[in-house]
């Protein structure tokens, strides 16, 4: 194959979202979760709810070639028990056709290297636990309104204890 015959590499830079990135966020979640059997089809009301109530603790974008390709939200969530800084992730979002192409594990690899920068005490999430274990999170001791104990999922940064408790999303998580 020539050079010429070879597709083109498309960059992928990961960076915090930007004023004017908002629209663009809302329209790649409701696609990216459109059709998805686990999805609530409120993904992309709940992060404008954590970005518009001052929740939303960190907000990064994939982008190729000048557009938008994916987005993880992490906003503040509480433990029983625990009084250190502790992160949910979610939503997250990759445009379908650059789905299993490593956009997804780049934006929460950087997000966790962001919060454990902080000083944050760890991370955890609602989410498949072949998906996210292969990013460190794992289950056990975490519990959160009913749901199978090994979705509920954490991830421990800065040497912090292990949790175990009651897991809280804020409120933007009831969105229906």
């Amino acid at each position: 194959m020539s050079t010429a015959d070879r597709p083109a590499i498309q960059t992928v830079i990961i960076r915090p979202e930007r004023p004017g990135d908002a629209e663009a966020i809302h329209a790649l979640t409701r696609e990216a979760f459109t059709g998805k059997s686990f999805s609530s089809g409120t993904e992309a009301a709940i992060v404008r709810s954590l970005r518009a109530s001052g929740d939303l603790a960190l907000s990064l974008v994939a982008e190729s070639s000048g557009s938008i390709i994916g987005h993880v939200a992490f906003s503040p969530v509480g433990i029983t028990g625990s009084s250190g800084d502790w992160f949910g992730l979610g939503p997250i979002s990759v445009s379908p056709e650059r789905q299993r192409g490593g956009v997804g594990r780049r934006l929460v690899c950087r997000g966790l290297g962001f919060l454990q920068r902080r000083g944050a005490e760890g991370c955890a999430l609602i989410g498949d636990p072949e998906v996210y274990g292969r990013l460190g999170f794992r289950s056990g001791g975490l519990l959160y309104q009913g749901v199978d104990e090994a979705l509920v999922q954490y991830v421990v940064l800065n040497g912090a204890p292990f949790p175990a408790g009651t897991l809280t999303f804020l409120p933007a998580f009831d969105e229906e």
